[in-house]
């Protein structure tokens, strides 16, 4: 059973925490909030602050790692390294010479620039990429720009 007048304090000091928090410490400030409240503490901890019952235990198995080497420099990154998405260009190679040959004949300005400017619209060129099934939807077509294949060096598609 969870006691109504603890929660709403484990939800007060949440709030006024939270925003000066990142990730792991938000995990690690919940499993000690979850240690000192007991018996229960993890579901009580879970349903005051919102945070899934498996962050809490992360941020227990964290605490026990720590008390276990305390001499252990803390990682600088919060989160591991490579995650995300791959970009389009190193999932579909084709892509970046599809998009050279369909932008190529309306480009515009001096080609020796390093950015390339068309009169094609994203959308016009997220339809005409998704045709012959170069990207997976039109939406692609417009999260990044796209390194064109003749110059690595950088010229863009904008």
């Amino acid at each position: 059973m969870q006691d109504a007048a603890a929660l709403r304090q484990i939800k007060a000091r949440y709030r006024s925490l939270a925003v000066l928090m990142d990730e792991r410490l938000r995990r690690q400030w919940a499993a000690t909030e979850a240690q000192s409240y007991g018996r229960g503490g993890l579901s009580a901890v879970s349903s005051a602050t919102g945070m899934s019952r498996n962050t809490i235990r992360k941020g227990l198995a964290e605490l026990a790692a720590r008390k276990k080497n305390p001499c252990s420099p803390v990682p600088a990154r919060v989160r591991k390294a490579g995650g995300g998405r791959k970009r389009l260009t190193e999932t579909d190679p084709g892509l970046a010479a599809a998009l050279d040959q369909l932008v190529e004949p309306t480009s515009r300005g001096d080609p020796m620039s390093p950015l390339r400017w068309t009169c094609k619209s994203t959308a016009n060129r997220a339809t005409a990429l998704t045709r012959p099934g170069q990207l997976p939807d039109r939406t692609q077509a417009h999260r990044r720009p796209i390194q064109c294949p003749e110059s690595q060096a950088g010229r863009l598609s904008r």
